[in-house]
């Protein structure tokens, strides 16, 4: 072994020698024409075939084992006691071979480096003389083509011949803007390919070990390589608008005499108010994801709200329920009141929505109606049952507990406090994140709204997909709407708009009205940025009403800008 790296050493020298030479003739070879690398692959092969490599193998071995049920128990366990014992033996040899394989795993990764510079600066240099050769090509076609069909059209004069002729110029000026494309973007697969085959070559050294600097290099190359103004802009179009907004009046805001809008209380007081409404978007976006929507969210969280107002209040409540006697739980104990809310608020909400959902995934009626039946079911028996009656505030202390705020301490003159709200908030979106890309319930979530037929078809049960992202939805209302109690007094009228608010914010987040779409992280995005824009108009002093102005055009906006997309897949 030390006399093949002797060996591969010494043309090494000779190569990186005649490297200056081949960069200025533009003769540079590729990685995988390089001799040198190719010694050191076999000499590291070497190293590894009977060490790391041979674990790796027997290793696969076992899980094959463990999964072929044809094997009787104990040939399973016989293959899997020989191949630890292999394993054993091939982790003496990889630790005996340590040392040499990092040694030469490094100087190989130090010279494909170097060729590999000089390489792809080459590639890069011929192809961009290619791709201004071609463009100064197409030009001319340009000009060639059209010159023709003006002298054309100048010997004709029936308007027929003469609008053939101009179609027939259009086809073949797409004909020469297609092959114009398709060179340009050849010249940009091979600038990108020589990187790619940099990276691969590197991986492959190391044993298939990544590097942080080449993966961040490589994710940038791609971004580059597939970046598209007009998709850029059709992605993120919006996105810079509202940026551009939070901009303008993060500036006028103090020029106005408002005081300081970006600053760390209003950050948190955003963020606050961000929390109850989180609960509401991750529960409509799973509809909407499907192809759905719900209008019943404003009347689950005034159920659930008045549900725990009732039941938490300090003292007996002023409220009587369908004609009955006013209600008193102070006798219970307070943990056992704040269960008893939370899981009333939960199931309430949860038995609503499985009713617009049994509708929705058994005949088919669009959530729309379904949820709307939900929502005026809700209104009459609230109004009815409280006849509008605020229940009042919860108990002080329990409030302070959940929905206060902790202090953090003294900023510029200014008393910092962090809001509870928030911490719950967050564990939901971990929750729903970790359903929608962790779990087979996700996928088939996925798969349901792209194509309900296809997804039968497969396998799915698309009616308990459908349900259990009804029951889902209704859990995360009742949770939201068990916290808003601890923001506002509860009455039948609490959460109104906010349906209209959730759907806006997942939309706006890029959950497409048309199924299959979309993510956590933008319903998330999306609540944030529409709170965030009611309490920038509200901190400049705009009018309640012209805030709405605002609203319907981003949600039209983006409304908008889905559609084109969805229209440019299909």
């Amino acid at each position: 072994m030390a006399d093949n790296i002797k060996e591969i050493k010494k043309l090494q020298e000779e190569v990186l020698k005649k490297l200056p030479e081949q960069i200025a003739s533009k003769t540079v070879k590729s990685l995988d024409e390089d001799e040198v690398l190719r010694n050191y692959k076999l000499a590291l092969d070497d190293l590894r075939k009977d060490g790391v490599n041979k674990i790796v193998a027997l290793k696969q071995e076992i899980a094959a084992a463990k999964k072929n049920k044809m094997l009787e128990k104990a040939q399973c366990a016989e293959i899997i006691a020989k191949c630890n014992k292999q394993i054993e033996d091939a982790k003496v040899v990889a630790a005996r071979n340590k040392d040499a394989d990092k040694a030469i795993t490094k100087d190989a990764v130090a010279y494909a480096n170097t060729v590999s510079d000089a390489y792809i600066k080459q590639v890069n240099e011929e192809q961009s003389a290619l791709q201004a050769k071609h463009t100064e090509n197409y030009k001319k076609q340009l000009a060639d083509i059209k010159a023709a069909t003006a002298a054309r059209i100048a010997k004709l004069s029936d308007p027929e011949e003469i609008k053939v002729a101009k179609f027939e110029c259009k086809s073949e000026l797409f004909d020469a803007k297609s092959k114009y494309q398709s060179e340009i973007d050849r010249c940009k697969d091979i600038k990108n390919q020589a990187f790619v085959d940099h990276v691969q070559t590197n991986r492959a050294l190391r044993n298939g070990k990544t590097n942080f600097g080449e993966n961040l290099s490589l994710s940038f190359k791609n971004y580059v390589y597939q970046f598209k103004m007009s998709q850029f802009m059709l992605n993120n179009g919006l996105y810079l608008a509202i940026l551009v907004f939070f901009i303008v009046c993060i500036i006028i805001a103090p020029l106005s005499g408002n005081g300081q809008l970006l600053s760390l209380p209003n950050i948190l007081t955003i963020l606050e108010q961000s929390s109850t409404r989180m609960f509401y978007a991750l529960g409509v976006a799973g509809l909407i994801l499907i192809a759905g929507t719900d209008l019943s969210v404003c009347r689950m969280v005034a159920l659930g709200a008045v549900t725990t107002g009732l039941i938490l209040h300090p003292t007996k409540n002023i409220v009587t329920f369908f004609g009955m006697e006013p209600w008193d739980f102070t006798g219970l104990p307070m943990g056992g009141r704040l269960a008893m809310a939370l899981c009333l608020s939960i199931a309430l909400c949860v038995f609503f929505s499985c009713f617009s959902g049994f509708f929705t995934a058994r005949f088919k009626i669009h959530p729309f109606i379904s949820t709307l039946s939900s929502q005026l079911i809700i209104y009459g028996l609230l109004f009815f049952g409280t006849s509008g009656t605020p229940v009042g505030s919860i108990d002080s202390n329990i409030k302070d507990l959940i929905g206060g705020r902790w202090i953090l301490g003294v900023m510029n003159g200014n008393l910092i406090t962090f809001p509870k709200l928030i911490i719950p908030a967050v564990v939901a979106i971990f929750v729903a994140w970790f359903i929608w890309n962790k779990t087979t319930f996700g996928k088939n979530m996925y798969a349901v709204g792209g194509n309900a037929e296809a997804a039968a078809v497969s396998g799915i049960n698309v009616f308990g997909v459908t349900m259990g992202i009804f029951i889902m939805a209704g859990i995360f209302y009742g949770c939201g709407a068990f916290l808003e109690a601890f923001r506002a007094n509860a009455s039948a009228g609490t959460g109104q708009g906010f349906e209209l608010d959730a759907i806006a914010a997942c939309v706006v987040g890029g959950i497409s009205f048309n199924g299959g779409i979309g993510k956590i992280r933008g319903a998330v995005l999306g609540v944030i940025i529409f709170t965030g824009l009611t309490y920038c108009l509200t901190f400049l002093g705009i009018d309640t009403n012209l805030q709405f102005v605002f609203k319907g055009f981003i949600i039209i906006a983006a409304v908008a800008l889905d559609s084109v997309k969805y229209l440019k897949r299909k």
